[in-house]
This record gives structure tokens, sequence and C-alpha cells, in this order.
């Protein structure tokens, strides 16, 4: 045991627990509490699928309600049409377009509840409860709720590992908590749970399950405010002290006897690990090791306020600024901490393993995050990167490559490319410190040589031939071409020439699916053949075409890292320009077996889903951006609102709000590794950010409206800056960058082909 990492874990809450009370005091005196501005409803309704309930930053626990109904819309456990709750759950995802987690679920209820097992886990018809929206209460690291059934109020906050609850039972009831080790989100097959009754107030166990992550193991350990007076199963067998049960599907109730109004209030902590019992008790022990839960709450609420607070914008819009500062709040939810206060972590090889330094995580959505949500951290958070870029390197000597989608140490190969390959070269190409740079070289390498998910074709042929791998294989190809960039751009820097050439030329895959009389990029067989019979680019079929939940007017423009080079394609800009503004218009029927992902239509570009989002920022390169500026606002303006339908697709893990954050400030990251970021059009008058090391900068749109739109001239520390983007290195030096906004598109600004963002090779 690392007793050395856990006093440094104590010592650095125990620091942090007093800023926090100092900048919840503050905050309460000068009204600078950014957490008011965070509305957690939005993206609970239509397809955003995100997280409700209380966590802090990055944290190993998202404890919140999970809802009795099932289905694609409560992949997080929880959607606003639903009035059911089966309990709280400790773990769950946010934004993502598959089920899983759920786990350690805790009822306090009322009266007798019957068993009787559906299908899945969730589905006991006994163990719910009804609820009212207005009875709810939600902001940043505090959920509340009225269970009516049972007549409790419930109240939920969180540290980092440990769940607290709060529950008010009705003085005329027996007070009662349900342990359900059954339920769980998603689609899950074998599964196991194991409780031990300890003592009269420690209950502790795990849950395994096979879902999405095929080989999920959590521990858990829960204290209790009073002493229980009975424990049983559901099926009403005894437990007595010292009890263990294993099953299938495991339940205990937990009976209070105290009479008295006091014993009406009980708390419950609730410690996760996923390593062991006695490393839940430690995580516990270092990190809440009292009772005062008004406490813990505000220290959850400051914690918020403090990561918020790296970025503080000035605007009389009140709806961008509630949607910018809870799209912050999403991005912030994941990756999670999947390492305990020890250093302690449950490796991908499944086996555990101490940590030297730093933390773990988990949640990797990598197809999706890529593109912004990493880039975003980079600046923001920029003191993270390195333990996130760990955590893959350790993934990578673990299982033998880097990370796709990894859960809960699980590889779950969701999605197409080498998505780890991106952010780990990014990461690289940025300078940023803290890992081991031969090793991320090596990984990434290791990596883009594998034979498996359509990679081997991509090897032989230099493109992914459709007769060889039957579906998405110009996706796969375009993701592949895209990682393979990256990583030449990681030889090209360390002097690895031949790499570099090898690399480079394979990022070109592009070039292959070119169809250069109809302007698309095609299905080409191993031949060198277009997909032979009627093409037509509207058209969509889930899993069963050539694209990921995409369609070729879409998945046409995946060329992020060679934007000039596929510019060269078309015959000139012009011919570019003309095809790119036809994507805003053009109408199409995408047919019945449509991939539910494409969403949040402007003409055939699909912001609902990833692999669109660069492509507005394509306009600049063209010496176009007031287009890019167009484009960007009305994104900004209909494709995010403050509703609870408020997001275009699903949240995929904090991609979604990225963009949003990176857009609103005014620049994107077109460029998949390394930067520059591009100019749009900026929303706020005024944003200041945070870049860690006493930096800051300081973002001024002069002029700025709904119809002063467009940037004219720009100036860098008060000097003329005539260029349309921003490379990184000079972003994140911080200072003053200007905009001057007109209401018509600058003649001059971002025109000149020296003022324009170049693809580098």
């Amino acid at each position: 045991m690392n007793f050395t990492r856990v006093l440094k874990n104590f010592i650095f809450l125990s620091v942090l627990t007093g800023l926090g009370a100092c900048t919840v005091g503050s905050a309460q005196k000068t009204d600078q509490s950014l957490t008011k501005y965070v509305d957690p409803y939005i993206g609970t309704g239509g397809h955003g699928h995100v997280f409700l309930g209380a966590n802090v930053p990055y944290g190993a626990v998202q404890l919140g309600p999970s809802n009795l109904s099932t289905g694609w819309d409560w992949v997080s456990g929880y959607h606003i049409s639903d009035s059911t709750i089966i309990g709280f759950a400790h773990q769950h995802l946010s934004g993502t377009g598959i089920g899983d987690l759920g786990d350690i679920v805790f009822l306090p209820y009322t009266g007798d509840i019957q068993f009787r097992r559906g299908e899945h886990g969730n589905e006991q018809s006994g163990a719910y409860s009804l609820f009212r929206r207005d009875t709810e209460r939600v902001k940043p690291g505090y959920y509340a709720v009225h269970l009516d059934r049972f007549g409790v109020d419930v109240e939920l906050t969180a540290t980092s590992r440990v769940g607290f609850h709060k529950y008010s039972f009705n003085p005329d009831e027996t007070p009662k908590i349900l342990i359900n080790l059954d339920a769980g989100i998603g689609w899950e097959g074998e599964k196991e749970g194991h409780i031990t009754v300890e003592n009269d107030t420690v209950v502790s166990g795990y849950r395994y399950s096979q879902g999405w992550a095929k080989n999920q193991k959590i521990y858990f350990t829960a204290t209790f405010s009073q002493p229980v007076a009975s424990f049983q199963l559901a099926d009403s067998t005894a437990l007595q002290k010292g009890d263990t049960i294993t099953a299938p599907r495991a339940y205990a109730a937990l009976h209070f006897a105290g009479t008295d109004e006091a014993s009406k209030h009980i708390l419950v902590k609730v410690a996760v690990s996923p390593v062991s019992i006695v490393n839940a008790k430690l995580n516990m022990q270092t990190e809440l090791p009292g009772w005062d839960f008004e406490t813990v709450r505000e220290e959850a609420n400051a914690i918020w306020n403090k990561e918020l607070a790296k970025v503080k914008i000035e605007t009389a819009d009140t709806v961008a600024r509630k949607v910018f500062y809870t799209a912050l709040y999403h991005t912030l939810i994941a990756p999670s901490v999947f390492s305990d206060v020890n250093g302690d972590y449950m490796g991908s090889d499944f086996k555990p393993h101490t940590l030297p330094s730093g933390e773990n995580y988990t949640t990797f959505s990598l197809w999706d995050t890529y593109r912004a949500a990493h880039p975003l951290m980079s600046i923001i958070h920029r003191e993270r990167v390195p333990d996130m870029v760990n955590s893959m390197l350790r993934i990578y000597q673990e299982q033998g490559k880097l990370p796709v989608w990894h859960l809960v140490g699980n590889e779950t190969d969701c999605m197409v490319g080498n998505p780890g390959i991106i952010v780990v070269a990014d990461a690289y190409l940025k300078g940023i410190t803290g890992f081991d740079r031969d090793l991320a070289y090596e990984a990434m390498k290791v990596s883009a040589m594998k034979d498996d998910r359509g990679l081997n074709w991509h090897k032989q042929y230099g493109y992914v031939p459709f007769d060889k791998e039957e579906v998405e294989s110009v996706a796969k190809g375009l993701e592949f071409a895209i990682a393979d960039w990256s990583l030449a751009q990681v030889a090209k820097l360390r002097g690895e020439q031949e790499d570099y050439d090898y690399f480079i030329k394979r990022s070109d895959a592009f070039q292959y699916y070119f169809d250069k009389d109809l302007q698309f990029l095609r299905g080409i067989d191993s031949k060198g053949s277009f997909r032979p019979g009627k093409f037509d680019p509207f058209h969509s079929a889930h899993l069963a075409n050539d694209y990921t939940e995409g369609n070729a007017w879409q998945y046409t423009w995946l060329v992020p890292h060679n934007v000039n080079g596929f510019i060269d394609l078309f015959g000139g800009e012009d011919e570019f320009i003309t095809k790119l503004d036809s994507l805003f218009v053009v109408e199409g029927d995408l047919g019945e077996h449509a991939s539910p992902d494409i969403s949040g239509l402007i003409g055939q570009y699909a912001h609902g889903n990833e692999p669109s989002h660069h492509v507005i920022y394509m306009y600049p390169y063209a010496g176009q951006p007031w287009k890019a500026a167009d484009r960007v606002r009305q994104t900004l303006e209909t494709m995010y609102t403050d509703q609870v339908d408020g997001l275009s697709g699903n949240e995929d893990v904090g991609q979604m709000s990225a963009w949003y954050v990176m857009s609103a400030l005014g620049f994107y990251q077109v460029s998949p590794a390394g930067g520059p970021v591009i100019f749009g059009s900026p929303l706020f008058d005024k944003a200041t950010i945070g870049l860690g090391e006493g930096k800051t900068l300081e973002l001024v749109a002069h002029g700025n409206s709904k119809e002063n739109r467009y940037i004219q001239q720009v100036r860098l520390n008060g000097e003329p800056y005539t260029k349309s983007y921003i490379a990184y290195e000079d972003l994140v030096k911080g200072g003053k960058l200007e905009f001057d906004m007109g209401g018509t598109p600058s003649e001059t600004f971002g025109v000149a082909e020296e003022s324009r963002p170049k693809s580098v090779r």
C-alpha cells in the first residue's frame, strides 16, 4: 500500500477543501458563482443522453437516478420523459450511444416491495417509485428528489470516489434501504453480485457484469449513519453479521429500527474501487471521513466553480451564457478517474497495478473526443493531459495497442480508426511533457501496424477496399489516414524520415476514394473500381454501407489533415467552394435504415454526429472565412438551446459540448493533431481563458452582435494580426487577442494566400 501517496491525496483534499470553503464564501459575497449558470437538464431530452446527478469533475463516481425504462434514450440511465426511479446508481455514462454501468444501486423505501424479475435487472415490478419533476433540484455536485411512493426525500452529493446520500423518511414509517446489485444499464449478459454484512453499519461487496465492457468488476463499501436493525434478502431470508451472499442477482434489504426524529434522517456513504473492498474503504477514509453532508455539497460546488472559472465570459445574452457554462460542465464529466487514492488501478490485462504518480483514467470515447474535447483540454486543462496520455500508454502496455473506446479497463473496439494515436500525437506535437515520449512513439507505431479492424487492408492497398471489408470501408480508411498523418508529424519532429515517408503516404488514402466525376468519396474495391450500381449520396444504412453513421455527403469532407490536398482534387478552390456551399443546402432521402445518429441537419451537414464537426472551418483554407462565420453562428444558435432537448445529437462524452465551447470562443482545431486553431466568429463580447501557470488569454470582440458576426481585423497584444488562424504555441502563451467585428464580410481579412491556414505535410 502506497501510504505516501495516500498522505499526499489527503493533504491535497484538505487544501482543496479549504480553498473550496473560501471559494464558496467569496462566491456568496461577490456573486461570482458560475454553477448557477449550469442547467444539467439540457441534453436530458431528445437524444442527448447526458448524465444527470451528483459528481465532481472527472470523478470516478457519477451518482444519480436510474429510471425504470430501458432503451437507446436511457443509456445514461435517465431521460426527461420518464417519471420512475429504481434507485440511485454510482456510475453512469454521459452522452454515449450504447448503455452500460448503472452499478451499485441504492433505493430508500418504506413498506414492502415485491420482486418479480423480468428479462433485465431493472424490471423488478416493485423496486421503484414514481416522482414529480417539480420535486427535483439539480446543480453541479448535487441532486435531490422526493420519492412519491415511499414518501422519502433524497439528496445526493459526491467526492471523486465516494457517493454521499441523505435520506429523510416519514416519521410514521420504518426506514428501509435496498442494495440492488442486479440492476444495471444496457444489455448485460452474465452478472454476479456479492454482499457481505460486516457489522450493523457497514456493508461491502462487488458487482461483476458482462456488457459493453465485457469484464467489469466494481467493488464498494457502504457505511450508514444509523445502525441497521436487520438484514434480509429479497426472498426474506435473514442475514446476520458476517454473512455473505453471492448470486447472479443479489439484493439486500436493510431495516432500521430507530423511533426518534433523528433516526428518520439516514446518511449513507458509498465508496467504490476498481481493485478491492479494502481500497474502497481507503478511498472513503481519505476522501470522506466525516458526516457533514452540507459541507461536502458546498465543496463539490466549489470544485465545479474552480473548473468553470477557467473560462470567464462577458455577454448580455443570458441564454448563450447558460448554454456555454452547461456545455463546459458537460466536457468535465469524463474521462473519469479509474484508480484509488493509493494509486492502485485495474489494468487492461485485468490485473491490479500501482501508479508511480498521478491518476489513471477511463471512459475514452476517442472517435468522438479527439476532434474537440481533447484539443480543448490541451488549452484549459493542460495540467491533466499528461495523466490522460499516461493512462493511454499504460493501456498500450497492457493490451498491446492504444485505446480505441476504453471503458472501465475494457477495450470495446467501438467505432473505427485509430483515434488513440491522434490524441497522443496531439499532446506530443504541442510540446506537453510529463509522459515518456519514446514510449508514446512506440505505442503509436505499434498501434498503427496492427492487423485488426480493417487495418490489414489499409496497409496492403493504401486504403480499405469494400470487397475485403464488407461495411464502413470508406470511414475506416479515412479515419486510419487521419491517424497516419498524426503519426507522420511526430516522426518528422523526431527526425524519423523513413517512418515519416511511410505514414504520410498512407495518410493520402482519401485520394483513392475520390470520384472526380461525381465529386464524392466512394467505396472502391481491391482492383480500384468504384462500387457498382446506382450511387445515391443521400442514402445511409446503419452498419450496412461504406460509411459509419453517415452518407457520402457527410463523409466526403473527412480530410481534416490535408485540406489543401483535398481542395486540389476538386480542380481548384472555386470548385471546392461550390461543392462545400451545396452541402449546407441540399436535401434528400436518407432511407429507412439510416443511422439515428445522423441528426442536427443543415442541408446534409450533420452537426449531431462528430465526423462533420470540422467541416465549417474548411472555408478559411479556401480564403472565405466569412462563410465559416455564417455557418458557425447558425450552428451555435440553432443546434444548441437551453431546453431539455438542447443538443442536436448524443453528447458523446463531451465532444458535442466541446464544439460549442471552442466555437463560441471564436476558434476550432481542424488539423487533428498539433493545431493551429482556425478563427470562426466569437460569440461573446469578452472571454478570459485561464491557461495555467498564471497565464491568461483575453479574447475581446469589439462591436460584436448577432448581425456583426464577421471578423474585420485582428490584433494580438496590440499589434495587427492578419492571419485567419493562430498557432497553438502562440495561443497558450497568453496575452490579448482582439477581433473587430462587422455586419458585412471583410474584403481583406483571411483572403490573401499568406493569411490562410495551410495543411502541413
